[in-house]
């Protein structure tokens, strides 16, 4: 009958597409397997250096981002995220316990912690955050300038790994796994020179954009804005007042900014 027929070519047709199903997948993770050992073998391996023009044409594609009164809104995201991670980094390293992070869509961020309200512990959490983009960029580009790229982006991976576990709030997760699926698809799926595109204009963009927010720190509390700030509560906890402490912030911004760009433009 032709009813039967039909029944029995789609039962055997079954078999095959399941069949393929499984080879498919095994496939695709054996190639992301060997793609993530190659990368593991990179990490402790010194490459060459990239051309000075894709140096200086990543630093000048960083400065716009930083300087876009368009772009910087969204990018400032990715800054804010380092900035709360270098409160609960130093948070954990004072004995602190980290009690969580949350991130916003306006681009602010808070990091909470436990532990005595007063002393240098918590003098030097609250410390961290407006330095945490400038030094991490300051040791991003002492390992480019070594050759070791790929170890940098492997390091940048691992602690958006750590910060994910802190990290308490939906909007913070997800701004946390887009940033860490960017820089883990450049690792895995570009060419080497997109890599060090990549790996130049994120240092870049790190080293400038600690120095935006500490401008943008100044220029709100002139006007009265921001009361709450970091500087405004070290200013609390310290004999230091806000003012130096913003002063403190830019200094090291433009310090960080400086020798790196001496490493980085041979």
């Amino acid at each position: 009958m032709p009813g039967t027929g039909t029944d029995t070519a789609r039962q055997g047709q079954a078999p095959r597409h399941i069949a393929v199903l499984p080879r498919s997948l095994s496939g695709v993770l054996g190639d992301l397997g060997q793609r993530a050992g190659g990368l593991w073998h990179h990490a402790f391996t010194a490459q060459p250096l990239p051309p000075r023009w894709l140096v200086l044409g990543s630093g000048v594609l960083a400065l716009a981002v930083v300087a876009s009164s368009r772009v910087w809104p969204v990018a400032r995201t990715v800054v804010t995220i380092v900035h709360e991670g270098g409160h609960a980094l130093v948070a954990l390293a004072t004995g602190r316990r980290l009690a969580g992070v949350r991130l916003y869509r306006n681009t602010a961020g808070e990091t909470f912690s436990a532990g005595r309200p007063d002393g240098p512990g918590i003098a030097l959490t609250t410390a961290a955050g407006y330095p945490a983009p400038s030094l991490l960029g300051l040791g991003a580009a002492a390992l480019l300038a070594i050759g070791h790229l790929t170890g940098m982006l492997l390091l940048s991976l691992v602690l958006l790994a750590g910060l994910t576990v802190a990290v308490r709030n939906a909007y913070g997760i997800l701004a946390v796994l887009v940033t860490a699926g960017a820089v883990a698809a450049v690792c895995l799926f570009a060419p080497a020179v997109v890599q060090a595109g990549f790996g130049y204009a994120m240092t870049w963009f790190l080293l400038l954009g600690g120095v935006r927010p500490v401008i943008e720190l100044r220029r709100g509390r002139r006007r009265g804005r921001t009361r709450r700030s970091d500087a405004d509560q070290l200013a609390r906890l310290t004999p230091v007042p806000a003012g130096a402490w913003v002063m403190i912030f830019g200094i090291v911004a433009v310090a960080a900014l400086a020798v790196s760009a001496r490493w980085l433009v041979r």
